[in-house]
Formats: structure tokens, sequence, C-alpha cells
């Protein structure tokens, strides 16, 4: 089978597990390929994120991405209208679609181009927290699964905590211990969560607990927060639900929610490139997760998420994208950028 090179490099790119905290070997891939779609400097940085760049203006476009995954995941396989596996759509396609895209357009002579792979978004976004202090662009676009013919103005927010208890030591029949505690804690968190309203949820990430001896418990739980949640007000009720269970709360992450409006100009470039490429309506998404979109919020920048790919297969254990899908996610690009600086 030939493909355009474009294609090549999403499949290649797919075929290197790269599972955060690995991704060595596709950055080096993709910091190797850059130069061949119009990247002038393409390196890694401190973080391990592929850093490339085109022009030399005072206005900075940054297009970021990720090239971590999450584990496991289907085979990888190549069909004449599909690419199958790991990161195919979560964010592979997102990520080669910009680095392609933005390899291709007239950059003005008021402008540069920042292309960031960034590492770790499926844990703690390293990459982007790396590259934090090092840009104040004046417009951003984040590479995430969209499908092609839609835009993404908001994510929500994430508080990652640890439920966590110990102590030196009882028979069961006396004292139910640290394990009963944090799961009657973690038990309650969830009622309170589901009667919270619209946009919030909470999930269990991981158990851990030994009876024996000195005996010891710990729950991390991740809740997620809308539009307008109050961290006050949360972490509040963390606290009070903890400290009822007798067991302690150690927050790990807090990441506020963060939206902009329809109006933005990265999100109407590419509403308006939407239209142009694909003849549709764009469809205007506001994403239920959490993404490097708010970790780099802080740069008040206009912005807005846009990538290739059914965000259905994220994570999936058949996760795929038709190569149309990823093509047409390109040409999309293509269109939206120039439209981009050219309103700011």
């Amino acid at each position: 089978m030939r493909f355009p090179e474009s294609v090549g490099l999403l499949i290649d790119i797919v075929a290197v597990p790269s599972p955060t905290r690995h991704e060595e070997n596709a950055a080096r891939m993709l910091c190797d390929r850059l130069p061949r779609f119009g990247w002038e400097t393409a390196h890694i940085d401190g973080a391990g994120s592929v850093i490339a760049t085109r022009g030399n203006g005072d206005k900075e476009l940054v297009l970021l991405s990720h090239i971590d995954t999450v584990p496991g995941g289907p085979e990888f396989a190549v069909t004449e209208d599909r690419i199958i596996g790991r990161g195919s759509v979560d964010a592979k396609s997102p990520c080669c679609a910009l680095a392609v895209g933005g390899g291709a357009v007239e950059v003005p002579e008021d402008w540069r181009v920042t292309f960031v792979a960034a590492v770790g978004e499926e844990i703690d976004s390293r990459g982007a927290r790396f590259r934090m202090p090092l840009h104040e662009p004046a417009a951003l676009v984040i590479g995430e699964p969209t499908g092609s013919q839609g835009v993404a103005l908001s994510y929500r927010g994430r508080i990652l905590f640890s439920l966590v208890a110990e102590d030196s030591g009882a028979h069961r029949s006396g004292s139910p211990g640290p394990m009963t505690a944090t799961v009657n804690a973690a038990a309650s968190l969830v009622q309170i969560t589901e009667n919270m309203g619209k946009g919030y949820n909470i999930a269990v990430m991981e158990m851990e607990g030994h009876e024996a001896g000195k005996r010891s418990a710990s729950i991390t739980m991740d809740l997620r927060t809308p539009i307008g949640a109050d961290k006050e007000e949360l972490e509040l009720m963390l606290k009070e639900t903890a400290a009822a269970f007798d067991v302690g709360l150690k927050v790990i992450e807090y990441v506020p929610p963060h939206e902009v409006h329809k109006s933005d100009p990265v999100v109407r470039a590419f509403r308006t490139a939407i239209r142009d490429v694909t003849g549709e309506p764009p469809r205007v998404l506001a994403k239920q997760g959490t993404c490097d979109f708010n970790v780099l919020s802080p740069w008040g920048c206009p912005m807005g998420a846009y990538g290739p790919g059914d965000s259905r297969y994220d994570h999936s254990s058949d996760e795929q994208i038709e190569i149309k899908e990823f093509l047409r996610g390109i040409d999309v690009i293509k269109a939206a950028l120039p439209k981009i600086m050219a309103a700011i």
C-alpha cells in the first residue's frame, strides 16, 4: 500500500509505543522527520518533548499536542483505509496533523510558529508545564481529538487526591481498620458527587491496603469539575468528608476547568475552516475530560482545541482512525492557521 508522506508519518509514529514516561523513541523519530515537513528547527527539550519552529516574528502561535499514550491498546495494524493502534486517536493523529499542517502554511513576517509534541499529558502534563514559563504566545492550538468537523472551547477541571489512613494494628473483630475507613469515605464521596449536579463525576484511580501488622490504606480518586466550580468549596467538602471517617486527605493536583467563547479568534478560525473544507457545519464542543488545554490556560491568549479522530476510541481496546479523517484534519488545520494569524 502506498500512502502520502503525511500518512506515513502517522503510521510510523503509531507503530512506536510511547506510554507515559517511555516516549523517547517516538519523540526522537518525530523530531528527526519534522524538517521534511517544513520545520526550520527541531529538537528535544529538557522534559523530553519535541520542539520545532518556523519563522522569526514577535508574535508566536503555539501548536501543542502530546506524544504519550496510555498503556495497552489493540495490536498495531494498517489497512487500506485506517490505522489501528494505541495513540492512533489520542493523540498521535492530532499531533501529526498539527506537525504536517503547521509545517505547510505560510508564516507571516511578524509571526513565528512553535510546534510542541509534549510528553506526560496522560499523567501529570510535565511536558506542557515545562514549556509554560518559556512562551508568551499570541495564540494557542491544542491538538486533541475533536473530530475533523469539531472544535473544542472548554474542558472540565479535576481534583486528584488520596484518602489515607493507618493504625498500629488491631483485630478486625474489634476495629474494622484503615481499609474499611477509606472505602467508606470513598463511597460517601461517590454518593455526594452524584448529588452535586451536571458536570461532576468521581472515580477511583488506585487502591492499596495492608492488613497485617501496622495496617494502612490509600485510595486515589479523580473528581472532575465543570465550568464555574468553586475550588475552595470542593476542597472543604473533601476535608469534611475525610474527617468524618477519620481518614487523611492529600490533594495531589488541582487543574481548573477552562472555557473560551465561541467567538475566540482561534475557535472562530477553525469554525470557518471546517465549513470551508468539509462543506458541513462545524460542531462546537464542550469536552468532558481534562488536558493541556486547562494546564496552559494561564497563558491567557486566544485558544481552542482541534484534531482529527473520534474521541469515542480514546484509550479503547480498538483505537483506530480512518485515513481520510486524518487527511481531512490536516486540510482544516492548513485552512485555519492563516486565519488565526490574520485575525490577531
